[in-house]
């Protein structure tokens, strides 16, 4: 049983290679972590299937969980079901996101599905989706009225959707 506390101490040190803020258990996708004998297999939730930095997550999660006293073989596999939605998201990785500047998904949608956020920097609710396309497939841009800065939002991802 320590083993398998030493290894989600280390998962919690794991980074989203693209949000340094962020651990992989914060962001919630840590589905399953099992360990026999020194044979650990991580089961993972993709936030986005197509995501690019799979690969780099895959290595930081093997090489980190291989440096724990006691394991002998790692091996991560990525799920496609169950879903990752952005209601995993802890409330801690809520606050990290938002020192990172990004804005956190709302916890509940508006009447049909419409979403807000609020801004990272200032807290305001007078924003505005200037893109629903961000950098990444989870990500949209949104702009701040208040104090006219541009942002970052995760998206909200859900299985009612």
């Amino acid at each position: 049983m320590d083993l398998y506390h030493d290894i989600m101490d280390v998962l919690g040190n794991v980074k989203d290679p693209e949000i340094d803020t962020v651990s992989v258990l914060d962001l919630g996708m840590i589905e399953a972590v099992n360990e026999v004998d020194g044979i650990v297999q991580v089961n993972v939730l993709p936030t986005f299937m197509g995501c690019p930095a799979l690969d780099i997550l895959r290595k930081n999660i093997e090489t980190s969980i291989q440096d724990v006293k006691g394991v002998q073989k790692v091996t991560v596999t990525f799920l496609k079901f169950p879903h990752w939605t952005s209601e995993r998201i802890t409330e801690k990785g809520r606050e990290n996101l938002k020192k990172f500047g990004i804005a956190p998904p709302p916890k509940t949608l508006g009447p049909e599905g419409h979403w807000s956020v609020n801004c990272p920097y200032c807290d305001s609710a007078y924003t505005t989706i200037e893109n629903l396309f961000g950098p990444t497939a989870c990500r949209s841009i949104l702009y701040c009225k208040a104090c006219k800065n541009p942002f970052e939002a995760m998206k909200p991802i859900s299985t009612i959707m």
